[in-house]
């Protein structure tokens, strides 16, 4: 029985599903469900329940209140990704618009020069083009934002400590890879990191921070760009394939670790007494699979909680 892909009634939606396999008990709680999060997108928390991605039915006795359970429990996973992702976005530009400033000078005549980024002949056009980028946001954005517009009007520029509020982090990130080395070292050496592992960490960050924020799936993310071997990954013994680690480098443990390195110790021990809540939570409610399918899919150890018992050597 094959169905096309065009518009479906509610009831058709509850067919659909009960014809995969999935038992609907209380259709009329299943339909307000479907409209107000969407078919489309608790459609894609099923995969787990799947005897298979060929045969694509439901395990036997997998309810629709498992797979909504998995919904939520992403929606508060990714909750509390984003606002520490939050943290360390306005930690982030805080620590740079503090060093350049200092460096550089406060108005954008100053600290938006060529010559203020670094000089490696291959990245002049990209510098060119960020320093154009960071202009455009100061035309655009800076009208429409208290403090901005507070210091265009009284006093004629925008310090960098301020204009930082109006730019994406995925702009943040840019810059901060065509810094000059001295400058991306002041910067990592805050968090005890060198430069180029933060220049990792950057878009990895600004990955996931677009993802929280458009609501998408997070718990089972993969990256394109995979997390570089850390001291973590050997403390922990995570699971290893031919010498190379496939637990934390392109999963969302992978983001825990680089949020492990970023927020202070007690910071992160609240994240992870957040995550082992709702974890406990979604565990209570599931009857057809394990837990250990869910922190398999999310790349995450069974000994994940032990991230947080280790003392970084950054003194906070």
């Amino acid at each position: 029985m094959a169905f096309d892909k065009d518009f479906k009634t509610l009831d058709e939606q509850i067919t659909i599903l009960e014809y995969k396999g999935l038992q609907i008990k209380d259709k009329t709680y299943a339909k307000r469900v479907l409209l107000r999060e969407n078919y489309f997108f608790l459609n894609g928390y099923r995969h787990l329940f799947l005897k298979s991605e060929n045969e694509k039915r439901f395990i036997e006795g997998t309810t629709f209140e498992e797979i909504y359970s998995l919904f939520l429990f992403d929606r508060e996973f990714r909750n509390i990704i984003f606002k520490n992702l939050l943290i360390i976005e306005n930690n982030i530009k805080s620590i740079i618009a503090y060093q350049l400033s200092r460096k550089y000078g406060y108005k954008e005549s100053d600290y938006l020069k060529a010559k203020n980024f670094t000089h490696v002949p291959q990245k002049s056009r990209q510098v060119n083009d960020l320093i154009k980028k960071m202009k455009r946001q100061v035309r655009i954005n800076a009208p429409q934002h208290a403090a901005t517009v507070h210091y265009l009007n009284n006093y004629g520029y925008i310090p960098l400590w301020v204009l930082v509020k109006v730019l994406s982090f995925g702009i943040v990130g840019e810059l901060y890879s065509v810094l000059k080395r001295e400058d991306q070292n002041s910067i990592a050496e805050v968090y005890g990191l060198d430069a180029g592992t933060l220049q990792n960490y950057l878009p990895i960050l600004a990955n996931y921070r677009n993802l929280c924020a458009h609501e998408d799936i997070v718990f089972e993310n993969r990256t394109q760009r995979e997390l570089e071997e850390t001291i973590y990954h050997k403390l922990l013994k995570l699971k290893q394939e031919e010498g190379e680690y496939v637990q934390g480098r392109n999963d969302i443990f992978a983001l825990v670790i680089i949020i492990k390195e970023l927020l202070t110790d007690m910071e992160f021990k609240n994240l992870t007494e957040e995550i082992k809540h709702i974890l406990e939570n979604l565990e209570y409610n599931l009857k057809t699979i394990t837990m250990d399918k869910v922190l398999t899919r999310m790349g995450f150890p069974a000994n994940w909680q032990e991230l947080a018992n280790i003392t970084k050597k950054v003194e906070e």
